[in-house]
Formats: C-alpha cells, structure tokens, sequence
C-alpha cells in the first residue's frame, strides 16, 4: 500500500470486473485508516462517470472502504436523516494517489430507520454472466452481502447510531476543504 495519512486528499476510481472503470471521485480526504478499513470524506465533489458525464455529489458524505470485507459504505447527511449507499465491492487498495476497488454491481440502499432495499440485482446477474465472474467471486459476494445486511440489522460499524455524524464533525473540526 502506498503511504498516506490523515489530512491526504486522495481520489476514489471503482472499476468493473474486466478492468475498466466504472466511476471516479474527484477528491476525498482521509479521515481515519488502519491496516483494516479507511474512512474517507467528502462533500460536493466531481463525479465521472465511464462514459464522460460527470455530476456534483449533493451532500457530504463519510465513505468507509474494508480491507476484510467485499463491500464499502457510503454515509449520506440529508436534512432528514443519514443514508447509506452500500457498494457489493472487492476489498480496497491505495494506488497512484487513489482508493481503487472493484464493483460488483450489486447495491444497497439503506434509510434512516435501517430499512433497506437490494439494488441492481440484473445488473449483477447481466455482468456475472458476460465478465464470466468466477464462481469463487459469486460465492464471496453472496456470502458478503450477508454480512453487510448483518452489520445494519445490528447497526455496527458504520452503521452504529452517531457514527457517520461523529466523522463528519470530525472533519468539519479540521477545516478540511476539498474543491469541486
């Protein structure tokens, strides 16, 4: 892994199964890491998008990468409570300046009250079938996607009442500025 530390400005880029990328973030600043996860923040950043359309993210958000887990989670601030955008994902790396991953298509989508919706489940089952995902890879994710709906039925981890909010001031307290 490349060096990094707190305060770093790093890009996030998530790429599909055969290599190519997905989306990038613009900017991002660590938070927090350890050899386990790095959390990570930002707040009207850029957007690309594999095709060239690029958009602004609308609200902050704290994203917590895993080292152990095939997933990522995106906390969301909204005026009526925090959302959670999980991505069925590999396990990150720093590289180049980046937090790099790979998505494997299926989503969830978590509200404030922990209700939860599985997204893109064609999606997953187009790509699983023209990128020939390994079974291996199938049956990682599948067992993963357990373990994610287990950490926000027992709100753990980033899921924990005041966690996102805790890094959020966290990151305000710093004054960590990252521009569109």
């Amino acid at each position: 892994m490349n060096e990094v530390k707190v305060g770093d400005v790093v890009q996030i880029h998530s790429y599909k199964h055969n290599g190519q990328i997905h989306r990038a973030w613009k900017e991002a600043v660590i938070i927090d890491y350890s050899d386990k996860y790095m959390i990570v923040a930002n707040n009207r950043t850029r957007v690309t998008e594999a095709d060239g359309r690029s958009w602004i993210t609308r609200e902050p958000a704290i994203c917590y990468f895993f080292k152990d887990h095939w997933f990522n989670v995106i906390g969301m601030l909204r005026s009526d409570g925090i959302y959670y955008y999980c991505n069925m994902c590999s396990p990150y790396l720093i590289e180049e300046g980046a937090i790099k991953y790979i998505d494997y298509d299926l989503d969830v989508k978590v509200y404030p009250n922990y209700n939860y919706r599985i997204l893109d489940k064609d999606e997953y089952d187009k790509h699983k079938k023209k990128m020939k995902y390994p079974d291996n890879i199938a049956e990682i994710i599948e067992r993963e996607l357990k373990v994610l709906l287990e950490f926000i039925k027992n709100q753990e981890g980033p899921f924990a009442p005041g966690f996102v909010e805790h890094w959020y001031r966290y990151y305000l307290k710093n004054n960590y500025k990252v521009s569109i």
